[in-house]
């Protein structure tokens, strides 16, 4: 591996331009990258992608992980070619806008800058460290396996995963976990759960409310104690906050099952658990932040089940 040629490409993916407005999450573009990755990972070759074989699943991803307004893939499918890493081609050679109309008509086509994509099938080691800065700057960690499960993308090899892919300018707190299981005893802010094996918390994680990517803290007051189900629930928009911190499930869950009555629909409107006296809730800024960016309304009215 060059390593300079490495560093350099990964100093490429740090600066992708994203449509930004204060802490309003943009993923579009990390979307495609990931997407594209984990095709040039399966396939062994860069190949050109066809909006319209791709317009589906990029439009999945941006539904199941992108933020719950209404988005489009057509725009990070003709912006990306603008930071070097993409490159985008039209049935007439003609430039063409972002729309998904326009594109299907142009019968456009995208494929990883070759450069890029030289470096990466030459370097897997490279693949994996862009992959991994994607999914960190950008999601939770309970959504980074379930992410690149569904692109694709293989990082599982234990060498792989130990290499850091970019040096972070925010430095995260070790203590999070531990002062947020802490703050609430142990059990889950949401159901109650506090399991153990052997003296030892098991299946409780500590959750930023506001996603740390996205400027949310490491603090108490931008956490709280939930079960790893409750946890996942809560990054993936099915389950939130409002603010009266009581629990809201999206309309857009639907289960008609014992277990989603039990999991999901027997937590509306019960209020959370609070921390230990003295300990700070989780603020209103955070909860804020978490209605308009993560959690996918409306929100279903008390007593109301699918």
């Amino acid at each position: 591996m060059v390593v300079g040629a490495a560093e350099d490409w990964l100093g490429r993916v740090a600066a992708v331009r994203k449509w930004s407005r204060g802490d309003t999450r943009a993923p579009h573009k990390p979307l495609l990258l990931l997407f594209a990755l984990g095709r040039l990972q399966q396939q062994g070759r860069n190949e050109p992608i066809a909006y319209t074989d791709a317009e589906e699943s990029l439009s999945h991803l941006l539904a199941e992980f992108g933020p719950p307004h209404r988005t489009t893939p057509a725009y990070p499918f003709v912006r990306l070619a603008a930071d070097g890493l993409w490159r985008l081609t039209t049935a007439s050679g003609e430039p063409v806008e972002d729309q998904p109309a326009a594109l299907r008509r142009a019968e456009a086509k995208g494929e990883l800058e070759p450069e890029f994509a030289s470096a990466l099938l030459k370097d897997p080691l490279l693949l994996v460290r862009v992959a991994r800065f994607l999914l960190e700057s950008e999601f939770p960690e309970s959504l980074q396996m379930p992410l690149a499960e569904q692109v694709g993308l293989d990082l599982d090899d234990a060498e792989l995963a130990r290499v850091v892919p970019i040096e972070e300018h925010r430095h995260r707190r070790t203590s999070f976990r531990d002062e947020v299981l802490v703050a609430y005893e142990y059990r889950c802010a949401m159901c109650g759960y506090e399991g153990r094996i052997g003296g030892e918390a098991v299946g409780l994680e500590a959750a930023h409310v506001q996603w740390w990517a996205y400027g949310g803290p490491d603090e108490i007051a931008n956490g709280l104690a939930l079960c790893s189900m409750h946890h996942l629930l809560f990054d993936r928009g099915v389950i939130g906050v409002n603010d009266r911190r009581t629990v809201v499930v999206s309309r857009h869950f639907i289960g008609h099952d014992e277990a989603s009555r039990m999991v999901v629909f027997e937590l509306l409107s019960r209020p959370l658990r609070p921390p230990q006296p003295g300990l700070p809730a989780v603020a209103p800024t955070h909860i804020s932040w978490h209605q308009e960016q993560v959690f996918r309304g409306p929100a279903r009215n008390a007593g109301e089940e699918s």
